[in-house]
């Protein structure tokens, strides 16, 4: 089980990017330089971003991307959701079939607590407390990641 995938990974990296920098809109090829990101993939993300109300997009000379929401509204599962789905740790198969002993399972009711809290706690984290995040570390590291 992967929980997040590398779109989502890379989408919550450009939202964070383009959320940090302090202009009006950012071109896709800072994105691309900056995040280190093939152009194609990064388009597609954008994209779909795009398409789903995060980003505006521009085009022509100065054109780029900028946040559609704010920072602090736009939540790490609302991204997951986006680009894998509704989140589901455990779907009770067995051999590509729904389980035939889901109704008696004793570990599912667990599974499915443990599902919610997840769930819970990616709804709090959002691009706006992960840039706080990032600022908290850079006060207390030097260029090279190491303590002051």
């Amino acid at each position: 089980m992967k929980l997040i995938t590398r779109n989502t990974d890379y989408a919550i990296r450009a939202l964070c990017c383009i959320a940090g920098q302090n202009k009006d809109i950012i071109s896709a090829d800072y994105l691309v330089k900056s995040l280190g990101m093939p152009r194609p993939f990064l388009r597609r993300i954008l994209q779909s971003l795009k398409k789903e109300g995060l980003l505006n997009s521009y085009k022509g000379k100065g054109g780029g991307f900028c946040l559609a929401v704010q920072p602090k509204k736009i939540n790490v599962i609302h991204i997951m959701k986006i680009f894998q789905g509704h989140i589901k740790i455990n779907e009770c198969n067995f051999k590509k079939k729904r389980c035939p002993k889901i109704n008696h399972c004793i570990l599912k009711n667990k599974v499915d607590e443990i599902e919610e809290e997840v769930v819970h706690r990616l709804e709090k984290i959002t691009i706006d407390s992960l840039l706080e995040n990032k600022n908290k570390k850079r006060v207390g590291e030097n260029e090279n990641g190491t303590k002051n």
